[in-house]
């Protein structure tokens, strides 16, 4: 596809971490430049393309 249309975020995943972690990972996205949503996002999609079963990437 020559101009990819952005996929629309529609979706929440909640999820429960220790405070100290999550105020230390806040932190250091914002000393990067970053959102922390934006990393969890890219933590996913890393994560989903590194583990692709040969079926997944048939239908790609």
């Amino acid at each position: 596809m020559p101009s990819e249309k952005k996929k629309k975020k529609n979706s929440q995943l909640i999820i429960r971490i220790n405070q100290q972690e999550r105020d230390a990972f806040v932190s250091l996205c914002d000393e990067l430049d970053t959102s922390a949503a934006r990393e969890v996002r890219r933590f996913i999609r890393s994560f989903l393309a590194e583990h692709k079963t040969p079926d997944d990437q048939a239908s790609t």
